[in-house]
Parts: C-alpha cells; sequence; structure tokens
C-alpha cells in the first residue's frame, strides 16, 4: 500500500513532468532558426526533426558526428547544449 502511495505522489509531483527551460530571453534576440540548423549541419550533425519546445529551446532529434541518435536541446540565444541525450 505504501509504495502505491508513494507512486501516486511522485506521478502528482510537477518534476515528474518538468519541461526543459533553454531561455526567458525576447524572440527577437534568438538566433535564426535556418542558419542556426546550417551551423550544425557544417559541424557533422544529420537532423531528422527540428522543432521549438514550449520550453524556448530549439530541439533536434538526429545524428551526431560519430553517426549517434542524438536528442539535443539548444538555447536559441546562444546556440549551447542544454540537455543531451544519446542513444548507443
Amino acid at each position: 500500500m505504501r509504495y502505491v502511495l508513494f507512486s501516486a505522489l511522485l506521478l502528482a509531483s510537477p518534476l515528474a513532468f518538468a519541461k526543459t527551460e533553454c531561455t526567458t530571453a525576447q524572440r527577437s534576440t534568438w538566433q535564426d532558426p535556418e542558419k542556426f540548423q546550417a551551423q550544425l549541419k557544417s559541424q557533422g550533425y544529420q537532423i531528422s526533426k527540428f522543432k521549438i519546445t514550449d520550453g524556448n529551446c530549439y530541439e533536434i532529434y538526429g545524428l551526431d558526428k560519430d553517426k549517434r541518435k542524438v536528442e539535443i536541446y539548444h538555447d536559441p540565444v546562444s546556440g549551447n547544449a542544454v540537455k543531451t541525450e544519446i542513444e548507443d
């Protein structure tokens, strides 16, 4: 019974559904999405999907320069990776 209650509380927790937040900057300060993708491609990335998330991130799905499957959230202002998931 304790396990069920704990699981229910965990699922109800806001942390269980936390989204990745990248910036609160005005969109006018963001890098151009096409130029940003072109820059990543010049670094060897193959982008199969690109989107702007609810957390104000540029999110890409594809392959990195080592041909590993990746999902990366980028700050659209700086271009820095905020969160990276690599599937080996």
